[in-house]
């Protein structure tokens, strides 16, 4: 039934946006896809998951899975409905928010709470494996702290008050923030009273440290040092929280959730559902925080099972080395994957000049029938630590670029004003880079040519090309919003907001006009049903066919000087596009 359903959408394009990237809320996206400049452009939408209840890392912290009525109406649904535009969704399988129902019935009833396994809690799950700190934090054994991935720096935890008085340490993958409010002398007095003439100056000093963001635990209370962690146990008691906590994927509450939530998100309309971060969600001691084996299998099939009671394609988010191989297990077990090698490969054969390593790419998609969602820029940055190759049971898997190449990429982008984001040890220090951040536009040099060039190409390649709606208007980077202090800023230099008048100005751009004829090819064309083609040519050249029966569209590509054709059939007429 899914494969089926597969199959009809299998190439069409899909447009990738927030509730909110065009004008205020999704109706007004819907608006510009209604517009005859879109007619047939789009057959497939991933909404991004603001669309539903979220606070934190704009939409990753999920607080629960119904619409975000500031952004979403069902009269939305109705209208993309009209328009034959499926819908693909995300369901953040390894966390939830701080603020879900479930952590807050923690929060407020501790050890009695009926969700109280439905989170890690961190020094529970490591308890007798690891030696206490002095933060009353489990330290693992280096043995186990040694395979642990992280995405930042330190441990992974969030530290959170209970009623009680006690601050509790719970396994954070991701993002957090904590804000500290400032506290008044009622606060100190209600606590121990008998040193209310002193209150003053023990708010002055800890206001100060919050103000000036200095460490707590830095603070010098002079004669009333005895007293440190009741004061600070009154700071915390007031702080506010933001974390997307990981969820225990050994309690029957987090699987009863999940089942909840894909018949839900079945109902808004969605086809397609990426599992976010999936591959961090089994945990074990002694083993890798990240697709460990078998117990990641084990949960992806749990997760199929449910999907295919709903109808829905899984589309599991993976980003590691090519060199893993990773994405070959995945797509062997007959699910979908993510091309997230593209947009690197596409920055190196435009700056190269040279079709090795893209072919090589496109090769093995073609022979191993690879069934890819591709892109080029998106909502989070442009991957380069998947292009990597890998060490794997003492046997060195190349990768798809060497070290050296990668590094040109980022050098190249980061010289056009990207930004970089790593990944640590358990000790803060950097292991690797991740990501390069960016637009894909300003990654290229803001050349109008070399990105319609990359357009046309990705339109090429096999797989459901996706499309972020900044990279459609050529979008450049956006400093302004990367600058601004907070969790998760630096991706923000590609999310501008566009209003409907930048739309009204980019349609009569020919940068604009141009990607959406090509992409209109793409969506329409039943050559793209058909068989594709990697044809001999130049180094310097890039020659690409699909053919359906009668069904002919050809890619010419110079990716020296960048100019192209096209050239395709319509309606028994040959007719061809020169750029």
């Amino acid at each position: 039934m899914n494969q089926e359903k597969m199959k009809s959408i299998s190439n069409g394009v899909m447009l990738n946006a927030y509730p909110d990237s065009i004008g205020h809320k999704l109706s007004d996206t819907i608006k510009m896809l209604q517009k005859p400049e879109f007619k047939d452009v789009f057959s497939l939408f991933y909404v991004l998951p603001t669309f539903f209840n979220s606070d934190l890392d704009r939409g990753f912290s999920i607080i629960d899975y119904n619409i975000n009525k500031e952004l979403v109406s069902k009269d939305d649904l109705k209208a993309l409905k009209e328009l034959n535009i499926d819908l693909k969704f995300d369901i953040v399988l390894n966390h939830l928010s701080v603020a879900s129902p479930q952590f807050k019935d923690i929060l407020k009833n501790g050890e009695n709470s009926k969700f109280k396994d439905f989170f890690i809690n961190w020094n529970t799950f490591w308890k007798d494996n690891g030696e206490m700190n002095k933060d009353g934090i489990i330290v693992p054994d280096e043995k186990f702290l040694d395979k642990l991935f992280m995405r930042k720096s330190g441990l992974p935890i969030l530290k959170v008050p209970f009623p009680d008085g006690s601050r509790k340490p719970y396994w954070n993958t991701f993002y957090q923030e904590i804000k500290y409010n400032s506290i008044i002398e009622n606060d100190i007095i209600e606590i121990i009273p008998h040193i209310s003439q002193n209150a003053e100056m023990i708010c002055k000093k800890i206001n100060s440290a919050i103000h000036k963001n200095r460490s707590l635990s830095s603070i010098d209370f002079e004669d009333f040092n005895e007293y440190r962690e009741d004061f600070l146990s009154i700071v915390y008691s007031k702080a506010t929280y933001l974390g997307q906590m990981d969820v225990n994927a050994k309690s029957d509450l987090v699987w009863e959730f999940y089942e909840e939530t894909l018949a839900k998100v079945k109902r808004f309309g969605c086809s397609i559902l990426r599992l976010d971060a999936f591959a961090y969600l089994h945990k074990e001691i002694g083993q890798s925080n990240f697709f460990n084996k078998p117990g990641t299998w084990t949960y992806l099939k749990k997760i199929k099972q449910i999907a295919d009671k709903n109808n829905l394609t899984l589309l599991p988010e993976i980003h590691a080395e090519y060199g893993l191989h990773l994405h070959d297990e995945v797509a062997k077990e007959g699910y979908q994957i993510y091309d997230f090698f593209l947009p690197g490969l596409m920055i190196h054969t435009l700056e190269k000049g040279s079709n090795k390593a893209i072919l090589r790419w496109a090769k093995e998609i073609i022979a191993k029938d690879y069934k890819t969602i591709n892109m080029l820029g998106c909502h989070d940055g442009i991957p380069v630590l998947d292009l990597k190759g890998k060490e794997v049971n003492g046997n060195y898997n190349k990768g798809l670029l060497e070290d050296a190449e990668i590094e040109s990429i980022m050098n190249t982008v980061i010289e056009r004003g990207g930004r970089v984001k790593n990944l640590y040890d358990p000790a803060g220090n950097k292991i690797s880079y991740y990501q390069v951040n960016a637009t894909f536009f300003s990654a290229l040099g803001e050349d109008e040519q070399k990105l319609l060039l990359a357009r046309a190409i990705q339109m090429f390649m096999p797989g459901i090309p996706q499309i972020w709606y900044l990279d459609l208007f050529a979008g450049k980077n956006n400093y302004t919003a990367a600058n601004k202090r907070g969790t998760g800023a630096h991706k923000e230099i590609n999310r501008t907001n566009l209003s409907l008048k930048d739309i009204e100005w980019g349609l009569k751009t020919k940068i604009v006009l141009n990607q959406l004829k090509l992409m209109r090819l793409r969506n329409t064309l039943k050559a793209f049903n058909g068989v594709v083609s990697l044809n001999e040519s130049l180094e310097n050249e890039l020659h690409i066919t699909w053919k359906n029966n009668n069904s002919i569209a050809a890619l010419k590509a110079n990716l020296k000087t960048f100019t192209f054709s096209v050239q395709y059939s319509e309606k028994n007429e040959l007719k061809t596009l020169v750029f």
